[in-house]
């Protein structure tokens, strides 16, 4: 990709890393609170690089992770039904249930379909008028636009036979129940720069100044994380308060009117519960009453499900930051993504699937060689 290679260049990172060790003197615990984010940390070494004294942990930057478990069920359950053509990204094919997934629903007969857009799926009901194309619409505000376009469209072009299971999720709320809990031990953030492309970070600003935080947003390539990591220390160890934007190359402090408006036309904020967290207030979309209509939920008569997480799986704490996936005494054994007891190991952005799928923690890695040695793959 053009433009790429600068931002996974070895001699960058290196002045990088050796600026975060001269500018540290004290402990300090930073989280990133993107998938996306996680999985460059862990798939580059970007902790393992660090001094001893800072440490990054993994927030609930997975949407597809934090999807709580009665949601999943509900999918499944409208998946199952003969009259309805199931649409969804791929990665939520995985994600277990109760008892199954939808691959699982797929396999007995159920209309299950990949979607890379939720504006196909409406070209999949006008073809289709005698059976319901439901949109599984998950994420943070990110995809909130396309969900929102395809919603739209639907009411404009009066395509009845549409409808999207919502369950999108909000970053600044999460950030706030984190900094709230009496088990915290986050002094800085690292801001997902593709959520601030869209919603900007003037949101960030009142949370760095009633919690007395800095938060850098940040992009996603190796360079960005540890220029977002050095700015973040930089900040805590001079005392600074406030956010800073080192994704400043997509990220603008106002972000996308236009999709914020989008938005704002379609959804409502609402109460919404996370997967092993639980409910967080305002920490959620839901459509608003002249979209109601297009409600999954509604329509299928499924928001009164509520069923049990599973004991063994410590998702919650590890999308807290208490954790990390090779504490749990499950993970690699009765976890595994064949086998997976959350959506954290199944997830493309999950954090245990990161730590799997990179061997983290399974062989030895030569640290001094991660500089030199950072892989470009090819696009």
């Amino acid at each position: 990709m053009k433009f790429q290679e600068e931002y996974r260049d070895a001699g960058a990172a290196k002045k990088l890393q050796q600026a975060i060790a001269d500018v540290a003197t004290r402990d300090w615990t930073i989280m990133e609170v993107c998938g996306g984010q996680t999985h460059t940390i862990v798939r580059y070494g970007i902790d393992e690089l660090l001094p001893k004294n800072v440490e990054l942990v993994h927030g609930p930057g997975c949407p597809v992770c934090v999807t709580p478990l009665e949601l999943i069920d509900k999918a499944l359950e409208i998946a199952s039904r003969d009259d309805v053509i199931f649409c969804s990204f791929g990665d939520m094919l995985r994600v277990p249930g109760s008892h199954r997934d939808l691959f699982d629903v797929k396999a007995c007969g159920g209309d299950v379909r990949i979607v890379y857009s939720p504006l196909d799926c409406l070209q999949i009901a006008e073809q289709n008028r005698g059976q319901t194309v439901v949109f599984f619409a998950v994420g943070f505000e990110t995809t909130a636009p396309a969900n929102a376009m395809a919603v739209w469209q639907a009411k404009k072009r009066n395509i009845e036979n549409f409808a999207v299971l919502v369950s999108h999720v909000l970053v600044p709320p999460a950030i706030e129940a984190i900094l709230s809990s009496p088990t915290n031990r986050v002094q800085g953030f690292l801001g997902a720069g593709h959520v601030c492309s869209v919603m900007g970070y003037e949101e960030y600003e009142p949370l760095a100044d009633r919690f007395q935080i800095p938060i850098v947003v940040t992009g996603f390539e190796p360079v960005d994380l540890l220029e977002g990591i050095y700015r973040c220390v930089r900040m805590l160890e001079q005392g600074e308060v406030g956010v800073d934007n080192q994704y400043a190359r997509a990220v603008q402090r106002e972000g996308s009117r236009s999709a914020q408006g989008l938005i704002e036309e379609v959804f409502d904020i609402t109460d919404r519960k996370w997967r092993g967290i639980g409910t967080i207030p305002k920490s959620g979309y839901r459509l608003r009453d002249e979209y109601q209509g297009f409600d999954a939920e509604q329509r299928f008569e499924v928001s009164d499900m509520e069923v049990q997480e599973s004991s063994q799986c410590i998702s919650g704490m590890i999308l807290q930051g208490i954790h990390k996936p090779h504490q749990c005494p499950a993970f690699g054994k009765e976890c595994t993504p064949e086998h997976p007891l959350g959506a954290t190991m199944v997830s493309s952005e999950g954090a245990c699937a990161a730590y799997y799928n990179y061997g983290r923690f399974l062989h030895a890695q030569d640290e001094s060689s991660q500089l030199h040695n950072i892989p470009i793959p090819a696009d």
